[in-house]
């Protein structure tokens, strides 16, 4: 059968090509699938495109979270059946095996499909909210207000927190109160620390989550939080960034600084399969997150804005990364 799929096939450079696909018999745990809908992860995979990161050679076919048709199971599989729809972490290839020992869960019934495959960035952003010691009433800021920053927000405002979203772009703050954040600040114009004091009279927000991977954006953000407070830091750090880390050791390790905890939230801190001894899994929240979504709890209708075929796909990342106003949750349609 013929496969489209996309390709990095250099620095910047996308391509969709078609592949010649036999199916090979699947091993006992496998099953072969197609693909309905796959998200574009703007963090992840726009690093990837740049060619530097040591684990993405190119040439190579990314991909992140998608939802699919199963076409066929091996002898090992039990629980799913052809026809079922799934969701699991894959390539932006039509047709493709899939491990079942990896993440692959059995979509619920009544949910919109393309809301689907945006249940890995939540869980992404779910690892913040897991670490963190919010609590109703709490004050919590957000920079960066992208798929993984909005969606940060929204589930630290259902921990019950009062929750302030920090953004450059115009539109993502449009966004972020589409999707009921309470206040939002854009961080080009206002000055966000005097915001901030403001909003919580002086006192800061306990819990800052960094989720633009910008570090320069994480280091500034010290100045707002509340003595004993947290920041976390969600966004992967990229990028070279020089300063004085004596001053910035100081915000942790002093009072009069504030005696700021620093965490990580990066997602494979959790196992994929729960098991008796973590009480979070990747599976887990991703069930959590289907709720979340069948109830309207966490909105991800706002988050999409674009459904394209895979033959647009250089144009995709070329305006998730140089036009991030008007590209945010880009999904590709496989039908």
């Amino acid at each position: 059968m013929e496969n489209p799929k996309v390709m990095f096939v250099s620095p910047l450079q996308v391509e969709t090509v078609k592949e010649n696909y036999t199916l090979k018999k699947l091993n006992e745990k496998e099953i072969f699938v197609q693909l309905i809908y796959s998200l574009i992860s703007p963090g992840t995979e726009l690093a990837m495109l740049t060619g530097k990161e040591e684990w993405a050679k190119l040439p190579l076919c990314p991909g992140y979270a998608s939802v699919s048709k199963v076409m066929e199971t091996g002898e090992g599989v039990k629980d799913l059946k052809p026809g079922d729809i799934v969701f699991h972490y894959g390539q932006h290839s039509k047709y493709q095996v899939v491990n079942t020992n990896e993440l692959c869960i059995q979509v619920p019934e009544n949910l919109d499909l393309k809301w689907v495959p945006f249940t890995r960035m939540a869980t992404v952003a779910f690892t913040s909210i897991r670490v963190s010691e919010i609590e109703i009433g709490d004050f919590v800021s957000v920079t960066g207000l992208g798929l993984v920053g909005n969606l940060a927000a929204q589930l630290a405002r259902l921990q019950g927190a009062t929750v302030i979203g920090v953004d450059l772009s115009k539109e993502r703050i449009r966004t972020a109160e589409a999707c009921s954040v309470d206040y939002t600040i854009d961080g080009g114009v206002e000055d966000t620390k005097q915001r901030i004091s403001m909003l919580t009279k002086g006192a800061g927000v306990s819990t800052h989550i960094e989720a633009t991977g910008v570090p320069a954006v994480g280091v500034d953000s010290l100045k707002w939080i509340a003595k004993l407070g947290e920041i976390i830091f969600l966004g992967s750090p990229r990028g070279e960034y020089n300063t004085d880390v004596t001053d910035i050791l100081n915000y942790c390790h002093l009072y009069g600084r504030g005696c700021i905890t620093f965490k990580g939230a990066h997602e494979w801190r959790y196992p994929v399969e729960p098991n008796e001894f973590v009480k979070h899994s990747l599976v887990r929240n991703s069930k959590i997150v289907f709720e979340l979504m069948k109830q309207n709890r966490l909105q991800i209708e706002p988050l999409i804005s674009h459904v394209i075929k895979p033959e647009q796909a250089q144009e995709a990342y070329e305006g998730l990364r140089v036009n991030k106003d008007q590209y945010n949750g880009v999904l590709f349609d496989w039908s």
